[in-house]
């Protein structure tokens, strides 16, 4: 498979482009920070572009199978997250026009938590959350992972967990850990893998040796509900009704037959 990497030079990004190399995929990234180049494989095809600027895009889905989103705005507020975390995901999705290609999008966990002090100031969990609605919407076989926190797992704590439903909201490490080279793993391999088609799920690792076989993992998982927009068992708590007009707008426009 050709796979483009959306953040490829990020934290997680750069071990996504790792895995795919070692398994033998091709990767695209998808650059904005020349700079960065240096960081990634030497085998790694470069498509320098903007997630926030569409017209950078031109061709940078071209030829490809699928798309692994790593993206993030890193804290730069309700401007970045709405540009970043949101757009890029549509940006892409438009860009993919009838093409239809296996998508995986990394998210949060927590997503779903509106309260926090945090999210009342930068809204990431909000758009983040119109992101991985979009990726429903848009008709293309998707898996949608919504790690714990980076790296903060002690050296016995390796077993993978899926959850579903997102009811871990502490804000801080108690949610769950996980290490950016196993969020790799899982993203990678839930392009190939049917039993992880439209799902949604947090990870999060435990106490234990990591699985060397993911699929009973994605197989005890449930299937997003077709014809809703928010993962299964989800709090509804940003019901569409609410939402601005614009972003109704979006979500219907990337709906595909």
């Amino acid at each position: 498979m050709k796979i483009l990497v959306v953040g490829a030079t990020g934290s997680i990004g750069l071990h996504v482009v790792k895995r795919v190399i070692e398994i033998g995929h091709q990767p695209r990234a998808l650059v904005r920070n020349r700079q960065k180049v240096k960081l990634l494989p030497r085998d790694t095809e470069v498509f320098y572009g903007d997630v926030s600027m569409p017209e950078t895009l031109t061709d940078v889905v071209k030829g490809i199978d699928a798309v692994i989103f790593t993206l993030g705005s890193d804290g730069q507020g309700r401007i970045g997250a709405r540009a970043i975390d949101y757009g890029g995901v549509r940006n892409i999705l438009k860009m993919l026009e009838d093409k239809r290609v296996r998508l995986a999008l990394m998210t949060t966990i927590g997503v779903t938590e509106r309260l926090s002090d945090w999210n009342q100031r930068t809204q990431v969990h909000d758009w983040k959350r119109r992101a991985e609605r979009l990726v429903r919407a848009s008709g293309h076989p998707y898996t949608i992972v919504r790690p714990g926190w980076f790296d903060y797992n002690n050296a016995d704590e390796h077993q993978l967990i899926m959850l579903q439903g997102d009811r871990r909201h502490a804000g801080t490490p108690k949610d769950g850990v996980i290490s950016r080279e196993q969020i790799a793993r899982v993203l990678v391999s839930s392009l190939t893998s049917e039993a992880a088609k439209n799902k949604t799920f947090e990870l999060v690792a435990e106490r234990g040796k990591e699985q060397a076989d993911l699929t009973p993992l994605f197989d005890a998982l449930k299937v997003d509900e077709p014809q809703k927009i928010d993962g299964i068992q989800d709090l509804n708590n940003m019901p569409l009704s609410d939402e601005p007009d614009c972003i109704v707008r979006e979500l219907n426009g990337l709906l595909l037959p």
